[in-house]
């Protein structure tokens, strides 16, 4: 790999008695691979594995297996993710004790989403954003499978969100980069790298930002983070949430074992990972209080007449009184009881993807259950029988094929090794799938041992 002079130079400057350490590790170095459990789901990290010092919910791998064919990962029982990414749950964990209404405002494909609904106390309530549509649809399948119920995706541009003035008590800001720190593991990011390009990230993430200030409520946190080096993109803009946003830096405790890197140039507190220091990609974070200290505000919206629905639909929750029903043409919808005003606004500001759990579409007569709701951690257990399958039915399964099934004939939740897959509606001699197109695999190579990453 030939880095650009530029860069190395670059490197020099903010670096001097490291870049040479650094510029070693992103050339002649492979990235570690790494996973984060998702304990809601009954998984664990296993003994005797290698985990990640700042979160307790992740582990090195020492390899990296074809993710696609793990069914434990379709089933929602872990999230790949790269080791410095999940100290976003460390700082959630140190900044937040109480229930909030947290934003990712830059939240694709859903790793740092994900995190902060396992690191956030109960019942928080979480609004991941993106602004491509098909990253943002990646982002809705991956909350979707991660399974909790107090999520809203939406698809917006930063702008947006300032219609909802200090409606949010946390923002995270993981905002579009030069991406330095993923030079290591993507070719892109080394042919796409100029300085004008660190010039126009830049300028772009202090518009982000002053975008998504006024959706901030007074004394409300703010996450800034990047995947990259330069101070331009850290630092300065550190510099400039507090100098011109007016907020207070803030310290996230760490262990010098960790070896994160601090502010270079700044009186912030800032946390540098990078490649010759610790083992994962390149990443910076730094936290913020927003000045004052005021509530946060919900905008005046009239919700809308709920239509009755299939009470059977309702009874397929495992609290259903907690959730209040809604149908958007042939979509029932479940919405917990708590959040219903602030889903509804956020229908009414924003464009929302998901929110709650798809529960069931209506097809003429028949009410098909919705794979959202299979992915779920608010389904009732005793809702729809539960059919084991070895683990090449599990492969056609996920592959959008017909396979037989061993159980009672109706809607049925197609499972191995007790990780649930999806639907399948068993006809007795075969099952039709129900699982959806968009998530199935499409390798025409299935291997005949699962890879076990946990």
């Amino acid at each position: 790999m030939n880095l650009p002079e530029a860069f190395i130079e670059q490197l020099r400057d903010l670096l001097p008695d490291e870049w040479e350490a650094l510029t070693s590790a992103i050339t002649t170095t492979e990235p570690s691979v790494a996973v984060r459990v998702n304990e809601a789901r009954g998984a664990s990290v296993p003994d005797g594995v290698r985990r990640v010092p700042w979160c307790e919910q992740g582990l090195y791998l020492a390899d990296r297996p074809v993710f696609t064919f793990d069914t434990d990962w379709h089933a929602g029982r872990y999230y790949v993710q790269d080791a410095s990414s999940m100290f976003i749950a460390h700082a959630i964990k140190h900044l937040v004790h109480e229930p909030v209404r947290y934003l990712d405002l830059c939240a694709a494909p859903g790793g740092k989403t994900t995190a902060a609904i396992q690191a956030l106390p109960s019942p928080s309530l979480v609004v991941a954003n993106e602004i491509v549509p098909p990253r943002a649809r990646v982002l809705a399948d991956n909350v979707i499978r991660w399974g909790n119920p107090r999520c809203v995706v939406t698809s917006n541009a930063p702008a947006q969100f300032s219609k909802l003035t200090h409606f949010f008590d946390v923002i995270a800001a993981d905002v579009p980069c030069s991406g330095e720190g993923m030079m290591r593991k993507d070719d892109e990011a080394v042919a796409q790298w100029s300085p004008t390009l660190v010039a126009q990230c830049a300028q772009r993430q202090r518009e982000i930002l002053t975008d998504a200030w006024q959706a901030l409520r007074p004394g409300g946190l703010l996450i800034y983070s990047t995947c990259t080096y330069n101070r331009q993109e850290n630092e300065d803009m550190a510099d400039f949430i507090v100098n011109e946003l007016g907020a207070t830096s803030l310290e996230i405790p760490i262990e010098p074992s960790w070896n994160i890197h601090p502010a270079i140039g700044s009186d912030c507190h800032c946390y540098r990972f990078m490649p010759h220091r610790v083992d994962g990609e390149g990443l910076f974070m730094a936290a913020f209080r927003k000045e004052g200290n005021g509530t946060r505000q919900m905008p005046r919206i009239k919700e809308k007449t709920i239509k009755k629905v299939d009470e059977t639909v309702k009874k397929w929750l495992s609290s259903p009184d907690g959730f209040i029903m809604d149908q958007q043409g042939d979509l029932f919808i479940a919405v917990p009881q708590d959040i219903r005003s602030e889903v509804a606004t956020l229908r009414a500001t924003l464009n929302v993807l998901h929110a709650g759990v798809e529960m069931a579409t209506l097809m003429g007569r028949k009410t098909v259950p919705h794979h959202a709701l299979a992915m779920s951690l608010a389904r009732s257990a005793d809702a729809f029988p539960m059919c084991e399958v070895d683990y090449p039915s599990a492969l056609r399964y996920l592959r959008g094929e017909s396979i037989s099934i061993d159980g009672p004939r109706g809607y049925v939740l197609v499972a191995h090794e007790g990780a649930v897959l999806g639907f399948a509606n068993n006809l007795g001699n075969r099952a039709n799938n129900l699982y959806p197109k968009s998530l199935r695999i499409l390798s025409t190579h299935l291997p005949d041992e699962k890879p076990h990453c946990l």
